[in-house]
């Protein structure tokens, strides 16, 4: 008897394991858009007179698109690029992140992970709620000014984020 009812458990999570286990269908970054994004970016900045690195990755975190101002710090590349990859890989913006390091000590150590910059700057960049990759600014003075800059980046593209 207790054969019957163990075997119907197996066949369900046996079909269960095979509906999870089919192909998934993501959008990702191009790198078109990926350069129009840095573009803007940098643009935005260099109207408020900000030297700015701006550097787009795609969802998994990888280097799309590297746009350096004029003038912009040797620092700004890197922050940038950490800014870019630790937004893409919370799916958050930096400065979210790390007001809520700030606030929550059980948190904190999430400064810890290897490329993670909790500095603001980091925007991820979605189409509806899909996070598709994310754009990192170093340079403006302030995380604040750095993502403000992100974001007019993303704006200047919005109509291509559908």
């Amino acid at each position: 008897m207790k054969s019957i009812p163990t075997a119907c458990a197996l066949l369900l999570s046996l079909a269960a394991l095979g509906a999870s286990a089919q192909v998934r269908t993501e959008k990702n970054m191009s790198l078109e858009l990926a350069n129009k994004i840095a573009a803007a970016t940098v643009a935005a900045c260099s109207a408020d007179k900000f030297n700015v690195t701006a550097t787009v990755v795609d969802r998994a975190g990888g280097v799309r698109a590297v746009q350096r101002a004029d003038n912009a710090g040797p620092h700004t590349l890197a922050a940038s690029q950490a800014k870019a990859f630790t937004s893409a890989s919370g799916k958050n913006t930096t400065l979210a992140m790390m007001e809520g390091a700030q606030k929550n000590p059980a948190a904190a150590n999430v400064a810890l992970i290897p490329g993670y910059l909790l500095l603001g700057g980091g925007v991820p960049v979605k189409v509806g709620d899909e996070v598709i990759g994310a754009v990192g600014v170093g340079g403006a003075p302030g995380g604040h000014l750095d993502e403000k800059c992100a974001l007019a980046g993303i704006a200047a593209v919005q109509d291509l984020l559908k």
